[in-house]
């Protein structure tokens, strides 16, 4: 398998597990020490924090979907680019929906596989947040 189709599918194998509310699967998919950001301006990093993380997310029954997908390799490092949209259920019952710019940053393991070190859902933030000076 080329390395864009193993880096793809390694983001793919984490947003299954999601759907499936498969945390020890979803772990699997990121380094030791890997930075999550769970919203905008608020990284996380730390098993316990990413499980409780992942948790919450996992609680909104999320059905992602990705318009695409870009890779951009330099060695043993690769940038994950693709839009997705969430459409999930609210604790209060109501229907949730989501959109932004993935940006993940994965890196080559010594066995070959691919996980993420660095996972931003929301890498378009700063597009949507421009403060007149």
């Amino acid at each position: 398998m080329e390395s864009h189709e193993q880096i793809t599918a390694t983001v793919l194998t984490m947003t299954e597990a999601f759907q499936r509310g498969d945390i020890p699967a979803i772990l699997r998919s990121y380094e030791p020490g890997a930075v999550v950001v769970g919203a905008p301006g608020k990284p996380l990093s730390g098993e316990p924090a990413l499980r409780a993380l992942f948790g919450d997310f996992i609680a909104l029954k999320p059905v992602f979907t990705y318009a695409g997908q870009e890779v951009v390799q330099a060695g043993e490092l690769a940038l994950h680019l693709a839009p997705w949209q969430m459409t999930g259920t609210a604790p209060d019952g109501s229907k949730l929906q989501q959109r932004g710019l993935s940006v993940a940053l994965l890196r080559r393991q010594p066995d070959g596989r691919w996980l993420m070190v660095v996972d931003h859902p929301f890498g378009d933030a700063l597009l949507h947040d421009v403060r007149q000076g």
